[in-house]
């Protein structure tokens, strides 16, 4: 299981030897798409225990090949919600140790021009806005896509939220925190800065291209 380091009020940075090796490969502007994408998913499973250590579980009755025996379920199933696109590379981590995750999917792009996020797609589980929601997205950099998408979830009823991203800027998350400082932030690594463009530095460059290889 990774550990974890608070370095701010609302913000965790999760780390793990296994962790920092993965993202090392993420970084390596030579790794191809195909491995970008197992590396994201093991980072997701990596990450996905601190973050879920929250979760409350109700005790289930069950019968094993020699006896009944009493288990767990979750209390609540948390609602994944990947902004699209480059979120859906930490799903398949996260649905993997979730039985029974739900998925919503969040449509933002940022215009390159304004660095401002447009949202496209909405997707919101009405019927379970009292459950746990986790926001995915691999690079928090200037936060203001992240902002608007707390800003939906939070109109749209959702209460219990976490941010996850891999790797975030100090821009970000200082942004974020001033917006929304009741949701915590968890990241695998806080790099130095934006560069002019709103990229991180050093980053890894676009998570969406270098997924799904639209480079």
């Amino acid at each position: 299981m990774a550990g974890k380091v608070a370095l701010r009020q609302s913000m965790i940075v999760v780390d793990h030897p296994l962790l920092r090796v993965h993202l090392t490969r993420l970084r390596d502007r030579n790794t191809p798409a195909d491995q970008f994408r197992l590396h994201l998913t093991a980072i997701a499973r990596l990450m996905a225990y601190p973050v879920l250590e929250f979760l409350e579980t109700v005790p289930v009755s069950v019968v094993t090949p020699m006896a009944p025996a009493v288990g767990a379920e979750l209390a609540q199933v948390p609602i994944l919600v990947p902004v699209l696109r480059a979120g859906l590379g930490l799903v398949e981590g996260f649905r993997d140790v979730i039985p029974g995750a739900i998925v919503s999917h969040l449509g933002l792009y940022r215009d390159h021009h304004t660095l401002k996020p447009v949202r496209y797609y909405t997707n919101f589980p009405s019927a379970y806005r009292d459950h746990p929601f986790l926001l995915l997205d691999p690079m928090l950099a200037t936060g203001g896509s992240a902002v608007d998408a707390l800003d939906y979830l939070k109109d749209e009823g959702a209460r219990h939220i976490r941010l996850i991203s891999v790797i975030a800027a100090p821009e970000g998350v200082d942004r974020v925190g001033a917006s929304h400082p009741d949701v915590p932030i968890f990241t695998a690594a806080v790099d130095e800065r934006l560069n002019e463009s709103g990229y991180i530095l050093p980053g890894l460059g676009d998570a969406g291209d270098r997924q799904f290889g639209t480079l």
